[in-house]
C-alpha cells in the first residue's frame, strides 16, 4: 500500500531543470525525487520550479511595513517634487505626516525652518534614504515635549533643537506614540514574493519590539538586538547587533566588552559595516575579545578591501550583503565615487571565491524589500540605469539563489515555493505558490 500524505507537488522541476516532486506529512518534507510514490491532496506544478522558501537575512520589519504607510519621496528629484508629494499625502490639517526615502542631493538635509515652509500645517516628519537621519519640522518639534532632549537631538547655535535627530527612533518613537504599523499587508506581500523567513537587524531590539514581531505574519523570524532581547518560542534568537558609525566610533574596548557580554549570554554577533572603516575596527573589536566565532557577522559589507578577504574567511566571518543596493543606488555610486573605490563595493564574487559564507539580504526599508531584484542584480551587478558595477563580483543564478534558498531535504520543515526565474536578462522571477511549514500561505 502507498504511503499517504498530507499534500504532494507534481510536476515540478528543479533547479537543474530536472523533474522533481516533494510530499508533505506534518509540516515537513516527507519525501522528495523525480516522482513520489504514494496518495493524498495534490498540487500540479505545471512545470514551475520547486525550490526551498527565501530568507531574506537582514530587513527591519517595523519601518518596512512602516514605510508602506508613508509618504514615499524616493523618486524625487526636486524640492518642487517633495513638496507636492507631501502635501499630496497630507490628511486633515494638525496630522502627522510620516515620509521617507528623501535623498538629500535634493536639498541637502533640511533643518525645521525649510521643512516649514514645505509642510506648515502639520506636523512634519522625513527620514532620510539611509535611515540614519530623521527631520522634523516645527509643528513636529512641538510634539516631543519640554527639553532636555537626549544627544540625538541636533541643537542650532542658540542650543534650539534644529529639527535633525540622528539614529533616534527609539526616543522618538517614545515622544510620539502613535499605534505601531500592521505587519499583515508586508507579510502578505514576502509570502507573495516567495519570502518564507525573515531575519529582523534591528540593534534596539528588545521586549517590546519582541512582543510586536513574534507571531505578527506568516513567516519564520529570527531576531537580532540588544543583549536584553529575551529568548521565546515566536522567534529564534539571533546575535546581538552592533551598531557602528565611522563618524562617533566608541573606544575599541567598550565594543570588546559587549562582543564578551554576547559570549556569556551564548550568542554571537554581528556589526553594521557600511564603510570600510567600520569594518577595520569592528575586526580589531573581534581580535581583543578574543577572537571570531563560527556565526558572527559582518551586515552589509558596503565596502571590503580585497586584502581583508583572506582575513575574514579566515576568522570564519559570515558577510550579510545587499545586491540590491548596485541596483537601488549603483548610479548614485557611479557619480559620487571615485572609480577606484568602486570595485569593492559590495562584493559577492569575491568573497564566495575566497572562502567567505555570504548570505543575502535587502535591508528594507533602506532597499528594495523584493528579493528578485537582489537576485537579478547578484548575476548581472546593473544599476538602475543600466551601468555595470564590479562585473567580476557577479554570480551565477544557483549561487545567487544559495545567498537566500537552502536545499531541499527529507527531513526539513516544508517551506517551500514553486517559481519561474525566466533566463532573459533583467527579468525577475514570479512566485505561483509559497507554503511555510506545509500551510499554503500564497497562492498565485
Amino acid at each position: 500500500m502507498s504511503e499517504r500524505f498530507d499534500l504532494i507537488l507534481r510536476n515540478a522541476r528543479g533547479a537543474d531543470g530536472g523533474p522533481l516532486a516533494v510530499a508533505v506529512r506534518d509540516g515537513c518534507i516527507a519525501a522528495l525525487g523525480a516522482a513520489v510514490d504514494g496518495h493524498g491532496p495534490e498540487i500540479d506544478a505545471n512545470g514551475l520550479t520547486l525550490g526551498s522558501g527565501l530568507h531574506d537575512h537582514h530587513l527591519h520589519l517595523l519601518a518596512t511595513a512602516a514605510r508602506m504607510e508613508s509618504v514615499d519621496l524616493a523618486d524625487c528629484r526636486t524640492v518642487g517634487a517633495v513638496v507636492a508629494r507631501l502635501r499630496a499625502g497630507a490628511g486633515a490639517p494638525g496630522t502627522w505626516v510620516r515620509a521617507i526615502g528623501y535623498d538629500e542631493r535634493v536639498a541637502g538635509l533640511p533643518d525645521r525652518v525649510l521643512l516649514d515652509a514645505w509642510l506648515p500645517d502639520h506636523p512634519l516628519r522625513v527620514q532620510d534614504r539611509t535611515g540614519g537621519y530623521w527631520l522634523l519640522n516645527s509643528a513636529g518639534l512641538a510634539q516631543l515635549g519640554e527639553p532636555p532632549f537626549p544627544d540625538c537631538v541636533e541643537r542650532d547655535a542658540d542650543g534650539l533643537a534644529n529639527g535633525r535627530i540622528w539614529r533616534g527612533d527609539g526616543w522618538l518613537r517614545g515622544r510620539i506614540g502613535g499605534a505601531p504599523p500592521s505587519l499583515a499587508a508586508l507579510g502578505m506581500k514576502l509570502a507573495e514574493w516567495g519570502v518564507t523567513g525573515v531575519t529582523d537587524a534591528g540593534a534596539s531590539n528588545g521586549p517590546a519590539e519582541a512582543a510586536l514581531l513574534a507571531g505578527a505574519m506568516p513567516q519564520r523570524l529570527v531576531m537580532m538586538g540588544s543583549e536584553e532581547l529575551p529568548a521565546s518560542e515566536g522567534y529564534v534568537l539571533g546575535p546581538v547587533k552592533l551598531l557602528l558609525d565611522e563618524n562617533d566610533l566608541p573606544p575599541v574596548d567598550a565594543v570588546a566588552r559587549r562582543i564578551a557580554a554576547a559570549r556569556a549570554l551564548g550568542r554571537n554577533v554581528a556589526a553594521h559595516c557600511v564603510t570600510l572603516g567600520e569594518l577595520v575596527f569592528y575586526l580589531e573589536a573581534l581580535v581583543v575579545a578574543g577572537g571570531a566565532q563560527t556565526g558572527d557577522r559582518i551586515e552589509h559589507g558596503g565596502m571590503i578591501a580585497d586584502s581583508l578577504i583572506g582575513d575574514i574567511a579566515a576568522a570564519g566571518l559570515t558577510v550579510v550583503t545587499q545586491p540590491n543596493f548596485i541596483h537601488d543606488r549603483g548610479d548614485r555610486y557611479l557619480s559620487q565615487m571615485e572609480a577606484d573605490d568602486l570595485g569593492d563595493l559590495y562584493r559577492l564574487g569575491s568573497l564566495t571565491r575566497g572562502g567567505v559564507r555570504v548570505l543575502g539580504g535587502s535591508d528594507a526599508p533602506y532597499g528594495d524589500a523584493n528579493p528578485w531584484v537582489a537576485l537579478r542584480a547578484a548575476t548581472d551587478r546593473r544599476t538602475r540605469g543600466g551601468d555595470i558595477i564590479g562585473e567580476s563580483e557577479a554570480v551565477g543564478r544557483a549561487e545567487a539563489l544559495a545567498l537566500y534558498q537552502g536545499a531541499l531535504a527529507i527531513g526539513a520543515p516544508a517551506d517551500l515555493i514553486l517559481y519561474d526565474w525566466p533566463q532573459d536578462m533583467g527579468a525577475l522571477g514570479t512566485v505561483g505558490l509559497t507554503m511555510i511549514g506545509g500551510e499554503i500561505v500564497w497562492q498565485q
